[in-house]
């Protein structure tokens, strides 16, 4: 790509501007037992009620679901060849001209209804709720205080984010913000770039007009995706800093995610201290706080017990001794015309195997730019509703038992790894609450009974399928525990069959 001396010094004057306000913030935090101490924060203990809590719903919306195109948009839109770079050419204009910043009055939200949305998520088994308050592509979906590229001001021109929260809080639900923006630097490099053929080869695309440099950010012509978090300049991490605090003491969530480890070292243990010394003063000195990253992701931090692990896209292979959560999506995590979603017992199979090794879900239902889910989405929601109603008891509230179950469906942790799971009747999975245990089929036996072989031993007294009314008949073998399922199923998708006698 060519930029000129003049380009790159416009660039560079529209970083100062850009920045200014970030940088107004003198960094103090919420005085309390945590600080920048990386060790200060094994004093976490994750609150009861996200340990209880186990399924949460999550939106991701925003200006990246004008184009029906999936996920990485704003990016990808300038990197030629690329599907959503002809999409972008096809139906917006040459990215030289036609860009992202183009896209984004185009978010308009006309349909959207939080009240309604909030409704449809805790009857299907949410209890808590979690909105994307910006992606890597720089909008902040709520009124921000250092950011001119925000909700209130284009776009729906709303609060989004304080709207979200309104509706959970109303409906009972614990309510979360996620945070894209560490990766943003990197990320929009591809906006200085050009194409490297064709009739407009070589000339910059509109990264590097400098009256977008606050979106585009400004000195990053060479970032990439990969790099994530590497080599980012002081003011951005400052300004991260800035906008994150400014969202936590604005909206006082209950759960705050980063998408990679724990940003920009001190930087970020600040904002973490802060976020919980925050939520210690919000709830009288207790700590309700959440705090989710990913182990190993991107250069970012991550300490076992400071924090809530996630995993993206993925299980773990056992009980984990700390709690978690695997954040996914039914298709893509921006909302894609045409894709093929994940079913409603992917969906409840998924969330039985996390829930058995102490793990939550967290589930992305993206909606479209008017605000609104299309009806396969609504149809999953109906489906989980439909599912927690009979078996409901076998989730909320439990814990691990001393295995989290059996059966041959098992892959190795890590994340992006749901697509490998196959699960039959053979895949039993276990959740303890009280005195009584659970043992959740994967799959109907089609041959009317259902061998536990984990129940071999065990003290048992009484079997009762959820939803099935009286107790079952079942007997002991060399195998384990045979038990005769009834003729009629009670539900779809995963079968809870409550234990009496085999928890001491």
């Amino acid at each position: 790509m060519k930029v000129t001396r003049r380009q790159m010094l416009a660039l560079v004057g529209g970083a100062a501007v850009a920045t200014k306000t970030a940088l107004a913030d003198d960094g103090k935090i919420q005085p309390g037992r945590f600080n920048s101490d990386q060790e200060s924060f094994r004093q976490y203990r994750c609150p009861d009620w996200f340990r209880d809590a186990k399924l949460g719903f999550w939106a991701c919306w925003g200006p990246e679901a004008v184009p029906e195109q999936g996920d990485w948009y704003a990016r990808q839109m300038y990197i030629q060849g690329h599907p959503q770079y002809k999409h972008h050419l096809e139906h917006y204009g040459h990215p030289s001209k036609a860009g992202y910043k183009d896209i984004v009055p185009l978010w308009k939200g006309e349909n959207w209804n939080p009240e309604r949305l909030m409704q449809l998520y805790k009857k299907a088994g949410a209890k808590y709720f979690c909105a994307i308050a910006q992606h890597h592509d720089n909008i902040d979906c709520w009124n921000s205080k250092f950011h001119r590229w925000n909700s209130v001001n284009m776009g729906p021109r709303k609060d989004v984010i304080g709207l979200w929260g309104q509706a959970a809080r109303k409906h009972g639900l614990r309510f979360g913000v996620t945070e894209h923006l560490g990766a943003s630097w990197n990320w929009y490099g591809v906006t200085k770039q050009s194409d490297k053929t064709g009739p407009m080869a070589g000339v910059p695309y509109d990264g590097v007009d400098p009256k977008y440099a606050d979106l585009y950010h400004s000195g990053n012509q060479n970032g990439t995706a990969e790099a994530w978090y590497a080599g980012t300049p002081e003011s951005f991490q400052r300004e991260w800093f800035n906008r994150i605090k400014d969202l936590v003491d604005s909206y006082q969530p209950d759960l705050l995610y980063s998408d990679g480890g724990l940003p920009f070292g001190k930087h970020g243990r600040n904002l973490l201290a802060h976020f919980y010394n925050a939520n210690s003063h919000w709830h009288g000195g207790n700590l309700e706080a959440v705090y989710n990253c990913k182990r190993g992701s991107n250069g970012g931090q991550f300490l076992d017990g400071t924090c809530v692990e996630d995993v993206e896209r993925g299980v773990l292979e056992g009980i984990k001794s700390e709690p978690w959560q695997t954040d996914t999506c039914v298709g893509d995590w921006y909302y894609k015309k045409d894709i093929r979603y994940k079913t409603a017992t992917t969906v409840i199979q998924m969330l039985v195997d996390i829930v058995s090794k102490n793990g939550n879900l967290l589930l992305n239902l993206p909606l479209r730019a008017d605000g609104t889910l299309d009806s396969q989405e609504e149809s999953i929601l109906e489906s989980s509703a439909a599912w927690i109603h009979v078996n409901g008891e076998a989730i909320y509230g439990t814990r691990p038992w001393r295995v989290y179950g059996e059966g041959a469906a098992n892959v190795q942790s890590g994340h992006f790894n749901e697509g490998k799971l196959r699960y039959t009747a053979e895949d039993i999975r276990f959740t303890v609450k009280g005195k009584n245990l659970y043992a959740i089929a994967l799959a109907w036996p089609e041959s009317g009974k259902l061998t536990v072989h984990s129940l071999l031993g065990a003290d048992v007294h009484a079997i009762q399928l959820l939803g099935a009314g009286d107790p079952l008949k079942w007997n002991r073998t060399e195998q384990g525990v045979v038990i005769e399922m009834p003729a009629q199923k009670p539900c779809d998708h995963a079968f809870a069959l409550r234990v009496e006698g085999a928890v001491a």
